[in-house]
């Protein structure tokens, strides 16, 4: 079947929508434990960007469970090919010429660097939301946690199922002792170099 797939090259280029848009394209990725913060941060950063005129989209756990990935159980090769479709689907936006902010429990290392090798290094910010598993199972937002220890929900991130930690994250926010505001200038700092367009 491969052998019958051939690419379309198509006269707009990534740099042509890149130079309309007058900023960069790349991904930003919110791993932490369910509960953490991601989806909240991701959002803010979000609308400080869309604010200055910078053409973004956001990507988030249970909004492409409901669509696209509506097939995929959380089972860990499922939750392999979860993020690997993201990657996929961000690459292209990447393309597109957007800032993508994913939020995403993405719990693997292996998935994470896969992540990375498909948008590649250069287009790839790492965030990790260090929050732990006992503060966020205090807050408890979605009840995930309280239906993880009835036993109701199985392979739940950090009670069931491993969390690996980033070794080397881009940015690493501590939401026990950095607040929201803190946190979301730390991430439009560490971005705002990124958005630049280098024509060299």
């Amino acid at each position: 079947m491969k052998e019958n797939i051939i690419q379309h090259n198509y006269q707009i280029k990534r740099q042509d929508r890149l130079d309309a848009n007058s900023h960069n394209s790349f991904l930003i990725w919110f791993t932490g434990l369910s509960g953490s913060g991601k989806s909240t941060l991701a959002n803010l950063v979000e609308k400080k960007l869309f604010e200055i005129g910078v053409k973004t989209y956001s990507l988030d756990g249970d909004n492409i469970r409901k669509g696209i990935n509506s097939d995929l159980t959380f089972a860990p090769e499922d939750r392999t090919e979860n993020i690997r479709r993201i990657a996929e689907i961000s690459n292209l936006m990447i393309d597109a010429g957007l800032v993508v902010l994913a939020a995403f429990v993405s719990p693997y290392k292996k998935d994470r660097e896969n992540i990375r090798t498909i948008v590649k290094d250069v287009n790839f910010v790492e965030v990790y939301i260090n929050t732990s598993v006992e503060e966020c199972e205090r807050r408890d937002v979605k009840g995930l946690y309280k239906k993880a220890r009835a036993g109701e929900i199985k392979n739940m991130t950090g009670i069931s199922a491993p969390y690996e930690v980033p070794e080397q994250p881009d940015i690493e926010i501590n939401t026990e002792r950095e607040s929201i505001e803190i946190s979301v200038e730390k991430i439009i700092d560490f971005i705002t170099p990124k958005l630049k367009l280098n024509h060299e």
